[in-house]
């Protein structure tokens, strides 16, 4: 599992977990049933609080994407492909509100908007492809 935080980004470290976690589940990078590194392992090689861990760890598992065993530590859920699409489409949500925002300072239309959007929801794709 690879998680890199950045102290500069204003965003919590336990949500740059979290988020990052739910990235690498999604993805396929972390499959059901693996084993997450214990909150103090993780903790130690991120060189943060363990109390930080132990809350991205809990959110995680309130959010449905791990689960705890007494003693035997965190496991990757599977993946609900409804709760990991609306998750998504929320955060999507999230960042045309940002774009319509700055938009409408900047005076853009609709239609720039949306060719804007095509065009780099093609080079997207063609690059995974």
């Amino acid at each position: 599992m690879n998680i890199i935080i950045s102290n500069i980004s204003g965003i919590p470290i336990y949500e740059q977990i979290e988020e990052q976690i739910k990235t690498q589940i999604m993805s396929g990078a972390l499959s059901a049933g693996d084993l997450l590194p214990s909150m103090r392992v993780l903790a130690k090689e991120l060189k943060i609080s363990i109390i930080t861990t132990k809350r991205a760890y809990e959110d995680l598992e309130r959010d449905g994407y791990i689960s705890t065993v007494q003693g035997k530590g965190c496991y990757v859920n599977a993946v609900n492909e409804n709760l990991v699409r609306e998750n998504m489409f929320c955060a999507i949500q999230d960042l045309f509100e940002s774009a319509v925002d700055k938009a409408a300072v900047g005076r853009i239309t609709l239609d720039e908007l949306s060719e804007t959007l095509r065009i780099i929801y093609k080079e997207k794709n063609d690059e995974r492809n």
